[in-house]
């Protein structure tokens, strides 16, 4: 329930007619919802459309994925197909929904399959969903399919079903902006009936499906979610009508259950019993505290267990609301009747008979205003309150006596004084009387209760001895003036009484604005920050400037905790502030200074919670002695909290996310290593010991021809496996940080012909085409590294370009660098992998005649190059299919070329 949405004057809620006026100016959207596939949801939603058509709407299909099943396809064949766009991804032709041609088309109604769909790279949006959101934005209504393991927040809850985790999901925000949801519910039986009779999936599949994800629990389980998540939504459906049409409320249509927190110790109990409750209706519920001009002279304690008892509810997974109101049970049953409240649980009554005969407890009114709602009564237990106490010992707020507002209210009796002498000529002394009313007004306005009763006793004495007879005493001889004076003085003090309340319900509204104030710019700052040190310095410094203390934070770290901000900065704690915190941290209490723990220590450490965990530790101190806040700042340090913690928490998610990526990249990586060492490794093993095996066992009835051979494929085999290791130790001293290339000037046909040297027998098949100028400057590099990389340019070539194609190697100077380029007459590149043919193990797709690597040859290469401050980029050649590897290395302005170096070593 939102606090925004709800109508106290019996008018439509403005909100609620806000969300139907921007649902009138953007198209429609029905989900057909599903529990798995196969319910039918592609077959409802072209059933829907065929209506639709009949009664005259525009109808066409953006996408329809009919899987093959006949009589999908002959629902489909009524309607107009938009013809899809189609798009380039790795050499594939995907085709995806044409958004633009649908747009240029205009229909009334479009008919879009699987909501969750991923889009194909290069795809206007990345996900289905929000093509289908710009198409409503355009005014274009739309019918869509989705399943219920697609929808975001269940995600977590349909792996642990299924243990399946599955990867395309919709935002809920998307299920929530919808018109209208038609749940496809079909038994679990009559699916895998379906299943078994092949409408679903082929046999084969059909078999691993139900062995898998098809089994009866599973689809069971699948089955209540997507009930439960349909009847939410039409719950929240029936609450925006009724807020829009001011329907006083309940229609028992779904439970809600409202619970009354009050200042005694049992509302505790009562919010135990309210969680109870609401979990076996399974049910949304709030707990409710109404402020009423009796608040202003609760107690500091009784205001702390109110705090205390909304925070728990809070944390049992209630809404905590604060309404102000005149009399408490009309206002309960205006929230309960608003929100459409079914259950109200209150505590017996508390007050005195006289009292309850007079005015009524608040529970027999509530029972008698409450209509249809059920009212709950319950005794609860006064014990339960101690258990949501702080265990933190409040400083006292000194009660200062300040004579500055008793001589103000002198002073305005004074002023009284002389306008009734003025007056005294021509008016009665009843109406003087009225003049020093106003000074006992005026002294409740502006200083408070006390000095309006001390100027309602200064002005009734002051009113006997100057204006009734007999003048100049304190006795008063006229009975009509003793009953005059009487009544004044019995008004003033009803008066100042009234004044200072208002004046005081004024005091705390301020008070409450500014502070509600600072926590909102609080909670902004917070949503701003995205790194844990903002959060923390933000954190810490807000603290500091409304508590007026000094403050340390205190996250865990390797098993303990330590001090990770503080304003002032400060991160020195003694042993008995270790302690403290340390407790503090490990039981979710306060402790330290005015704890019942550990009291010894120099700060108050107090945990910051959420509702999973305690995720740090909040020191802090100041100057005075004795306990450190008074019960305001100790409620105002509550809020502060949970706001930091709900801060440090998101941070600490995202992290957690970050984390959970990065080790799924890695255990990508370590997968594909395997996969490479199992198989790119093994390979060549398996062919040198099946060469050295027949060897052993058969060299005597080998012929000599034979025998070179299984020598010669043990040699080439092992400088095969030689090459692999090699590739992955490189691959290590990059990724460690441990590349230290040793440059230095070296002319460029060395290191190429050295390269050649190693690669001649990988290139036996190719022709070899290399120019290098021979005036070709000189360039700072490390000969092993580059040679390695010219050396697994041209094994790449060589696995990818046929037999008897030529492999160009060629040098060039360009302005301040130097361009080497390796040209194949391969099949090329695909455009979408060009910069994704230098990632870790990551290989192009190719035939069966290409020898296999580990993926690891131009991550390398890149690595090596850029050690050496150079880049390297692929591209496809222009004038024919191939690739080409180009290499950029800066030129240094001292660069000598070769004719230079051999010149100075003859003169040597």
């Amino acid at each position: 329930m939102r606090e925004d949405v709800r109508d106290m004057d019996g008018r439509p809620s403005p909100d609620a007619l806000l969300q139907r006026a921007e649902r009138e100016t953007r198209g429609r959207l029905k989900i057909f919802l599903g529990a798995a596939p196969g319910v039918g949801k592609t077959y409802e939603m072209l059933t829907s459309g065929h209506a639709k058509k009949a009664d005259g709407v525009d109808v066409v299909i953006g996408v329809v994925e009919t899987h093959g099943r006949k009589e999908t396809e002959a629902l489909a064949d009524g309607f107009e197909v938009i013809p899809r766009s189609s798009i380039d991804y790795k050499g594939r032709h995907l085709e995806e929904m044409d958004i633009d041609a649908i747009l240029a088309r205009r229909p009334g109604l479009v008919l879009v399959d699987e909501l969750a769909h991923t889009n194909a790279p290069g795809s206007r949006h990345p996900k289905r969903y929000m093509d289908v959101q710009e198409l409503l934005s355009r005014g274009i209504d739309v019918y869509s399919t989705l399943n219920i393991q697609h929808v975001e927040s269940l995600n977590d809850v349909v792996a642990q079903i299924t243990r399946i985790r599955v990867r395309e999901t919709v935002p809920d925000s998307i299920i929530d902006r919808a018109d209208d949801i038609e749940i496809i519910d079909l038994t679990p039986e009559d699916l895998i009936k379906r299943l078994h009779d092949g409408k679903v999936y082929i046999p084969k599949t059909a078999q691993r499906a139900l062995d898998n994800y098809f089994s009866p629990g599973n689809l069971t389980a699948l089955r209540e979610l997507a009930l439960r998540q349909t009847a939410q939504r039409v719950d929240e459906q029936l609450l925006t009508h009724m807020q829009a049409h001011a329907i006083s409320g309940p229609w028992a249509a779904g439970e809600r259950v409202l619970v009354c927190v009050d200042d005694q110790p049992r509302s505790a109990s009562l919010v135990r019993y309210a969680a109870r409750l609401a979990d076996r209706l399974r049910a949304p519920w709030v707990a409710l505290h109404v402020e009423t001009a009796r608040s202003i002279h609760l107690s500091e304690a009784a205001r702390d267990r109110i705090a205390a008892t909304l925070r728990l509810a809070e944390r049992l997974g209630a809404e905590a609301l604060t309404r102000p109101g005149s009399d408490e049970a009309e206002e309960i049953v205006r929230v309960a009747a608003s929100s459409n409240v079914t259950h109200i649980i209150a505590g017996t009554p508390k007050t005195s008979r006289w009292r309850a005969w007079l005015h009524g407890s608040v529970t027999s009114r509530l029972i008698r205003n409450a209509g249809n709602i059920s009212v709950h009564v319950i005794a609860g237990d006064d014990r339960e309150g101690e258990a949501v106490a702080t265990g933190v010992k409040t400083a006292p707020v000194p009660a200062q006596f300040k004579i500055g507002p008793y001589v103000l209210a002198t002073l305005y009796v004074g002023c009284a004084l002389g306008v009734g002498v003025l007056l005294d000529q021509s008016l009665d002394v009843r109406n003087i009387a009225l003049v020093f009313l106003m000074a006992v007004l005026a002294a409740a306005v502006t200083e408070g209760l006390k000095p309006a009763l001390y100027a309602s006793v200064v002005s009734a004495l002051t009113l006997n001895f100057f204006f009734l007879k007999p003048l100049y005493t304190f006795t008063i001889g006229d009975p009509e003036s003793v009953v005059a004076f009487g009544f004044f003085f019995v008004v003033a003090i009803i008066a100042s009484n009234l004044t200072a309340s208002v004046q005081r319900q004024a005091a705390a509204a301020r008070l409450r604005a500014r502070t509600t104030e600072d926590l909102y710019l609080f909670s902004k700052k917070l949503a701003g920050t995205g790194t844990l040190d903002d959060v923390l310095w933000a954190t810490a410094f807000q603290l500091a400037s409304m508590l007026k203390v000094r403050v340390v934070l205190l996250l865990p770290e390797d098993g303990t905790i330590a001090v990770k901000a503080g304003y002032p900065p400060d991160d020195t704690l003694d042993d008995a502030d270790i302690a403290a915190a340390r407790w503090a941290w490990e039981h979710n209490r306060a402790a330290g200074r005015g704890a019942d723990t550990l009291p010894g220590a120099k700060r108050l450490y107090v945990p910051l919670r959420t509702g999973r965990a305690a995720v740090g530790v909040i020191g802090l101190d100041n100057d005075r002695q004795g306990p450190l806040l008074s019960p305001e700042q100790q409620r105002l340090l509550d809020a502060l909290a949970d706001q930091a913690a709900l801060a440090i928490e998101r941070v600490q998610l995202v992290a957690d996310v970050d984390n959970a990526r990065l080790a799924e990249e890695a255990g990508r990586l370590r997968s594909a290593l395997l996969t490479s060492i199992s198989h790119d490794l093994k390979t060549p093993l398996a062919a040198i010991m099946g060469a050295a095996g027949t060897l052993r066992d058969y060299q005597a009835a080998l012929p000599e021809e034979d025998r070179v051979e299984l020598l010669t494929t043990v040699t080439d085999e092992s400088e095969r496996l030689n090459r692999f290791i090699a590739n992955l130790l490189d691959m290590t001293r990059i990724e460690s940080g441990a590349m230290e290339p040793n440059a230095a000037f070296h002319y460029l046909g060395d290191i190429v012909g050295s390269a050649l040297r190693r690669a001649r027998k990988i290139m036996i098949h190719h022709h070899v085409d290399v120019r290098v100028p021979s005036d070709l400057p000189m360039v700072k590099v490390d000969p092993v590294l580059f040679e390695q990389v010219l050396f697994n340019l041209l094994d790449n070539a060589a696995k990818y370009a046929p037999e008897g194609s030529t492999v160009n190697l060629q040098a060039e100077r360009d302005e301040a660098r130097i361009l080497v380029r390796i040209c194949d007459e391969g099949p090329g590149i695909p455009a979408n992998d060009l910069e994704r043919v230098f990632d870790t193990f990551y290989r192009v797709r190719k035939g069966d005649h290409v020898r296999a690597g580990t993926g690891l040859g131009l991550s390398i290469c890149r690595g090596f190059i850029e050690a050496m401050g150079g880049t390297i980029a692929a591209e496809n050649r222009t004038d024919r299919t191939g690739a080409v590897f180009t290499i950029n290395l800066p030129l240094l302005p001292n660069s000598p070329n070769l004719k230079d170096m051999t010149a100075l070593k003859d003169e040597k």
